[in-house]
């Protein structure tokens, strides 16, 4: 019998945010937690592109494997940089 552990997937959304708790087998890999989740039936936009993942704010390949308690992150696209943004922010403030 294969060992489950649990584990959170959580995606932002502009306008909301989820956090989902699953129970995946011991191995599965960040892309297998996603699918795990539901999260892409959710947020079409994940499923549409090939989204980048991370584990607890940290950039990972997506054949890297969760262990028991990560919290596996969804990360959109940038719409704009933010130095270019925070740029233009502070020359409106002048």
């Amino acid at each position: 019998m294969s060992e489950l552990i649990e584990i959170e997937v959580a995606y932002a959304a502009a306008d909301r945010q989820e956090v989902i708790r699953v129970k995946v087998v011991r191995g599965t890999t960040v892309l297998g937690a996603l699918a795990a989740s539901g999260l892409e039936q959710r947020f079409p936009e994940i499923a549409a592109a090939t989204p980048a993942l991370g584990v607890f704010g940290r950039v990972v390949a997506i054949d890297h494997v969760v262990e028991a308690g990560d919290r596996v992150e969804v990360y959109r696209p940038l719409r704009a940089d933010p130095r270019v943004a925070r740029r233009s922010r502070a020359r409106g403030r002048r």
